[in-house]
Order: structure tokens, then sequence, then C-alpha cells
């Protein structure tokens, strides 16, 4: 089995306050790693620094992806790579519709202009499994979407672009119980034995839906604890204060 992503003792900072205080994680090829904490632990910031987000410094540590050091690499360079990352509150553009934004990526993805028709009857599929209403597609980039339509047009861009390893930033945010389970839906139907994904959620739903192989509890900038789903029960009846 590969592993995709090696993080080795990461420390980072954000606005000149340590976040993560010596991060170790390893995610294999086929997997699907959830991460819950309390706010505040380090969760997002995780994301962000596996992207190298600017805004975050890394002051120790290394990533690997793919056998390749990212720790530094250029943040366009590591999508480019295969890994993805969907957002808590996916920013609405104005000018560029879904469809063309999707088209655009994929473009940059392959090097190659992908056809208009085959792009459309893709899409239109996707869309299907995520219960989501086709005019969306033509509609600028989340402008005028719900909460609930942002994060499945989220998913339609993983399902999509098809990376290697796919990071979501509490996708569960905003949803209700219904489409949880439509999003939960579209989520594993990207997963296979060659990629992976990484989920950041406050939500046991979720969590449960996602059927992971992996539960780590990040507390205070560090993963305390990594087990089964047995984790999601304990830390939706307790909380994390036996963590």
């Amino acid at each position: 089995m590969k592993t995709l992503l090696k993080i080795d003792n990461l420390c980072v900072k954000a606005n000149k306050k340590q976040i993560l205080k010596g991060l170790n994680l390893k995610i294999n090829e086929g997997e699907t790693h959830v991460i819950m904490g309390p706010n505040g632990a380090g969760k997002t910031t995780l994301l962000n620094a596996i992207l190298n987000n600017p805004s975050f410094e890394k002051t120790k540590g290394q990533i690997e992806f793919c056998d390749c050091d990212i720790t530094n690499e250029k943040t366009d360079k590591i999508a480019k790579l295969g890994v993805f990352m969907s957002f808590q509150n996916p920013q609405e553009i104005e000018g560029i519709s879904v469809f063309n934004f999707i088209k655009t990526a994929k473009n940059k993805q392959t090097g190659e202009n992908v056809n208009y028709f085959d792009l459309k009857d893709e899409l239109e599929e996707k869309a299907q499994i995520l219960n989501m209403r086709e005019e969306l597609l033509t509609r600028d980039l989340n402008v005028g979407f719900s909460g609930g339509e942002k994060k499945k047009d989220e998913i339609l861009q993983l399902l999509s672009l098809n990376p290697k390893l796919a990071m979501l930033d509490e996708t569960d945010s905003g949803l209700d119980v219904d489409a949880i389970k439509i999003v939960s839906r579209g989520i594993k139907s990207y997963r296979t034995e060659k990629n992976a994904i990484l989920v950041v959620t406050h939500s046991a739903k979720m969590a449960k839906e996602l059927e992971p192989d992996f539960v780590h509890i990040l507390i205070d900038g560090k993963i305390v604890k990594t087990g089964g789903k047995a984790f999601i029960d304990q830390v939706e009846k307790e909380g994390f204060k036996n963590f």
C-alpha cells in the first residue's frame, strides 16, 4: 500500500501564534481519515499548511506527498500534484460560471482543452449524484447559492477533478441531515483504492456516514489519539474531555 501523504513533526504559526506543535500523520492510498477536535485545535491550520497557504508559517517539520517534499512548494504546484481542498465557507465569484470554473481547472490539470460537450455530460451526471440542480452549472460560482448548494458545488469539483488526495474542511457545516447524507454519498463515490480522503468535521453524523478507516483526535496542535469509528461515538457522548 503506497503512502500518499506523510507529515513529520509539523509546527505551524498563524498570526504569530503557535498552532500546530509537532503533528505527525501518515495517509496511504485507499484510506479515509477523519480529524475531530475542539475549536482552535488546529484542524483547519493543518489543511492550509499542507497546501502551503502563505498565511500560515511553518517553523519546523516536513510534508511529503507522493514521495515529493512539498513543505515549501507553491500552492498551485501542490494542487497540480493532486491535492484538493474544499473550504468551510466557499467563495462567491462573479463573472465565471460553475461550468467554466471547472473547465478552466481541468484545462490546467490536463494541459489540454477539455471538450465542452464531454464535460457537460460528465457534470450533469455527477450533479445527479448530489441532487444538484443542473441550472446551477450555468450560474456564477456560488453567487446566490444556499449553504448546501455551495457544499455540493465543492464536491462536484472534487468528483470532476478527481485528485489523489481530497481534503475537506467541515463540508458538513450548514447542512441538514438529508444534505449530509447526499454530500457523504458524493464523497464516497469519489473514493477508490488509489486515492485518499482527509476530512475535518465536528459532525458525528458526517463522520459515521463516511465510514472512515481512521479517526484522529487533534487537541492543542497535536494528534493525541488515533483509532477507529468507536472514537466518534465517544466524542458524541462525552466531548473531548477524556482525550
